[in-house]
């Protein structure tokens, strides 16, 4: 498992990273993607739409099941990785490149861990 010391995470499995221009970028974790197997397709929110901290903004689905992905955040989205539309693969192989939406106008995190913490809680079993 990989666990980058420079992004947040939350106990719902997604990755947060802050970037310089104030834009927050969200993704699940190789914890995540791991659990959940082969992904084979992503349904993304649209440019616009706002998310709340622990509402469901967008699924993935995999060989497995469907699963929601859940807000770390209550902001506005203001772009979505499009490329994963046609290849949701990618989350597969490379988690924390494979960004799934920016947001902009974060007006609130929810419960967040650094690197060290979110890497024990996955030990736990969670």
């Amino acid at each position: 498992m990989n666990f980058p010391k420079e992004l947040s995470y939350s106990e719902s499995h997604e990755w947060v990273q802050k970037l310089p221009d104030g834009t927050v970028r969200v993704g699940l974790t190789d914890f995540a993607q791991s659990e959940l197997g082969d992904l084979v397709f992503v349904n993304l929110p649209e440019t616009g739409d706002t998310m709340e901290i622990g509402d469901s903004f967008c699924d993935v689905e995999s060989v497995k099941a469907v699963s929601d992905v859940y807000s770390p955040l209550s902001g506005t989205v203001s772009a979505v990785n499009e490329e994963l539309l046609d290849a949701p693969q990618l989350i597969n192989e490379s988690p924390y490149e494979a960004w799934l939406v920016a947001v902009e106008d974060v007006s609130e995190f929810g419960e967040l861990m650094d690197a060290a913490a979110y890497e024990a809680f996955c030990a736990q079993g969670h």
